[in-house]
């Protein structure tokens, strides 16, 4: 991680010095002012190093043996990885400072040069790197832009059309006030601004300090380089002023030349900073839309896989809703047959003791008739007589299997599955005549029907509800006891209830006994579906099937049918 990227990481530097001596001393100099030094011999160890590892900022001797200087500055420059690095060319002799810099160096010091000025010449090439942000992304090529402040008409004509024949892009202040506005104008951003340090009218020194506040408060883009111009040879202190007034270079007023040269190299590493964030934020860009396609992707998959899970759950449930219906369909219907078998069961022994009783009368009748020829008068008169009251009593057997089988008729007519007018007195005494076997004579029934005779319901209202309440009431009571059915009407609904003195069902059951399969009986004594259709019958005309508890102490079912009107009942 570079200084740039964390802040109190030391800055590192990359010397390379081929003598030891002079290693040794720019070395312990360099750590003494704060930074992390680390040094190879040649410039091919040197370029070694950087495929591993980049420094913030390269020093580099000219005289090197091997790859000079120039061309390792040269070197660096072709590389996208490290074109962008700051370089500081040390040189003994003068003509290695235009080498230096035309190979690409961003700086040049003598070596002989007082050492604080070497500290500050870093610093300083550090600090034009101190920008933030990604700046603008061109792609193509543009000119340099320079902005020349200078307070002599003639230097400033020099000097801008020295820039100008570098294709540098010139705007011309002739003093602060003409800087600040061109700072804020049209042609800002700069990449380099030249100021004069000791011109007459103004105070260079000064304005190099607001030109270096306006940079530091600038909220886009990074700082722009800034130049100082001065005499031919100033002092170390007027240095150290103007660099610490915020001038990252300061050169001779004189040496046009080595102006336009310098200020090349910093136009340069702008422009090549300039496309490195560009290049940067392309290939983040890219990442970021590679990385959003791909989670696009893996959602589209994993919403296509969620799908095709959701589709097969569905069928799934689909596969398993058909499977329990159809089981609740054959447990319906085997409960349905269950209470048939019951009901035959009992209709059979109903009508078997009239027949047994008429059988026997019929051999009584047959022998007393066959008796009257050999009798006399009196004798066959009183025959007749017996034969004639046993053929009454016949009658009245015959009647009673008559009228089951009118019964029977008419619960036969209760099955059907349609709405229709149905007579309720008629149908609760239909049922209460075929479950006769059940109630005997221990259970006594009273009925009140004091609601409307007719209703609009499915016949198996009356058959299977009514039917499975009162059988239950039945078997609830095997020691005896009565049954009370009643019926009431109101404006809105038609209520049957059903109450029997048996001992009731307990509150926290009440819930439970509509349930399929849930029964209080023994086992084998019941299948638990009896309420439950009774129930989903109800359901079926709308209505509710409740329970509670009786006033003599039992149970009391109560069944509340809505009522409808005469165009509902055609339309059913």
């Amino acid at each position: 991680m570079s200084a740039a990227a964390n802040p109190d990481a030391p800055i590192r530097i990359l010397l390379v010095e081929d003598s030891e001596t002079q290693a040794l001393e720019l070395r312990l100099f360099l750590e003494s002012q704060g930074f992390a030094v680390e040094r190879c011999a040649t410039a091919e160890a040197a370029l070694d190093r950087l495929n591993t590892a980049l420094p913030d900022l390269v020093v580099a001797d000219f005289h090197l043996p091997g790859m000079k200087g120039d061309e390792f500055t040269r070197q660096l420059r072709l590389s996208l990885r490290t074109r962008a690095l700051p370089v500081l060319m040390l040189t003994g002799a003068r003509d290695g400072e235009r080498q230096g810099l035309e190979s690409g160096a961003d700086a040049y010091v003598e070596k002989s040069a007082d050492r604080d000025l070497l500290a500050l010449r870093i610093r300083a090439l550090l600090r034009e790197r101190r920008g933030g942000g990604d700046g603008p992304g061109v792609a193509g090529f543009r000119r340099g832009r320079v902005l020349v402040v200078d307070g002599s008409a003639t230097y400033r004509t020099f000097r801008a059309g020295l820039l100008a024949q570098e294709g540098h892009a010139v705007t011309t202040a002739a003093g602060p006030d003409d800087a600040l506005a061109a700072l804020a104008g049209p042609d800002a951003p700069f990449d380099c601004v030249t100021i004069d340090l000791l011109g007459p009218s103004f105070d260079g020194v000064a304005l190099c300090r607001k030109v270096d506040a306006h940079r530091r408060a600038a909220e886009a883009g990074p700082a722009f380089h800034l130049v100082g111009v001065a005499g031919s040879a100033p002092d170390k202190d007027f240095l150290v002023g103007a660099f610490d007034a915020g001038a990252d270079d300061v050169v001779p007023k004189t040496g046009g030349e080595m102006l336009a040269l310098r200020i090349r190299g910093l136009v340069r590493r702008r422009l090549l900073e300039e496309d490195d964030r560009r290049i940067a934020g392309e290939f983040g860009d890219r990442e970021r839309a590679l990385v959003r396609a791909r989670a696009e992707a893996e959602a589209a998959e994993a919403r296509a896989a969620l799908a095709g899970a959701l589709a097969r759950a569905n069928s799934d449930l689909e596969e398993a809703n058909r499977r329990l219906t159809e089981a609740q369909a054959k447990l319906v219907q085997a409960a349905k047959m269950a209470s048939l078998g019951e009901l035959v069961a009992g209709i059979a022994h109903e009508i078997n003791n009239p027949l047994a009783f008429i059988l026997a009368h019929q051999e009584t009748v047959e022998r007393l008739l066959g008796s009257v020829d050999g009798q006399d008068d009196e004798g066959a008169g009183r025959a007749l007589a017996k034969a004639r009251d046993r053929v009454g009593s016949m009658r009245m057997g015959l009647t009673r299997i008559q009228d089951l089988v009118l019964n029977l008729r008419k619960f036969s007519r209760l099955d059907e599955g349609e709405r229709s007018l149905v007579n309720v007195p008629e149908a609760i005494e239909t049922v209460l005549s075929l479950i006769q076997h059940k109630l005997g004579t221990r259970i006594g029934v009273e009925t009140a029907f004091e609601g409307r005779p007719e209703i609009s319901c499915t016949p198996a209202l009356l058959n299977q509800v009514v039917m499975n309440i009162l059988g239950n009431a039945a078997d609830a009571m095997p020691e005896g006891g009565a049954i009370r059915v009643a019926t009431r009407s109101t404006p809105d609904s038609d209520v049957i209830r059903i109450s029997d003195t048996g001992p009731g069902i307990p509150e926290d059951l009440r819930e439970k006994i509509f349930e399929p399969f849930f029964t209080t009986k023994p086992v084998g004594s019941g299948t638990g579906l009896g309420l439950a259709i009774a129930y989903s019958v109800v359901q079926a005309h709308s209505g509710s099937l409740s329970v509670e508890a009786a006033p003599q102490g039992g149970a009391c079912f109560v069944i509340s049918i809505p009522r409808q009107d005469a165009g509902a009942r055609s339309e059913a």
